[in-house]
């Protein structure tokens, strides 16, 4: 990023450019700030769904003490997959007249995720606040669910970078550098996940042992015009 800013205040110089009239902007908790909000709202005619946690002490508070046990509103979600069964709580309440000083807020959202690891028997529990100016009739509790999940999605990506392929320690900064790495390091993520690795370390690793060849098998590529392979001794 150029001297002197950081994620906050990139956050409209790089969503600027585009039209997103209508659209659902989802961001993690660091962007949780006022100006965005009013911005994507006022300016670009936009909808945010907003992570809320400590890094807004009063707001996370104010969104934590709601009367989330009086709430209807709610929506059960279950699946079970890459050795884990997960069960999903999603509740929604229009807080408008509750005196939440936010921009635009409508509705908060509280989501508890229940999480079995079937291999291990460990139990994990995780509350989510959040806020959005999504009324209820354009986003029930299912919706915001999966809106929510798109965002996870996204976050478990970044996540992968940065700890596997260490990808805040690159050296590479300049030109379109970061940009054609970051799409590099997510085509192989994608494509160790497509073959059926669930931990993209223990996929490098696998790869690693026959770095000439396995990596072009995966993408179907041949390793030179007419298709050869080295000889393997």
């Amino acid at each position: 990023m150029p001297d002197k800013t950081n994620e906050v205040t990139a956050f409209t110089a790089l969503l600027d450019p585009f039209d997103l009239s209508g659209t659902v902007v989802t961001v993690d908790a660091l962007h949780t700030q006022r100006e965005p909000a009013k911005w994507l709202v006022e300016a670009k005619n936009a909808h945010y769904l907003l992570a809320v946690n400590g890094n807004q002490p009063r707001l996370h508070a104010a969104v934590r003490s709601l009367p989330w046990k009086e709430v209807t509103a709610r929506r059960y979600d279950r699946e079970a997959g890459h050795d884990r069964r997960e069960t999903r709580s999603i509740r929604t309440l229009t807080v408008t007249g509750l005196g939440l000083d936010f921009p635009h807020v409508v509705q908060a959202v509280k989501i508890l995720r229940h999480r079995i690891n079937l291999k291990t028997g460990k139990v994990t529990r995780q509350t989510i606040h959040a806020i959005t100016d999504i009324t209820a009739g354009e986003a029930s509790p299912q919706r915001i669910g999966r809106i929510a999940r798109a965002q996870w999605g996204i976050e478990a990506v970044h996540h992968v970078r940065d700890t596997t392929f260490a990808q805040d320690a690159s050296k590479i900064r300049t030109g379109h550098g970061p940009e054609n790495m970051a799409t590099l390091r997510n085509l192989a993520i994608n494509t160790l996940r497509d073959v059926g690795h669930h931990n993209i370390a223990a996929g490098l690793r696998e790869v690693s042992y026959t770095p000439f060849v396995r990596p072009l098998d995966l993408l179907e590529l041949p390793l030179t015009c007419n298709g050869t392979r080295p000889t393997r001794l």
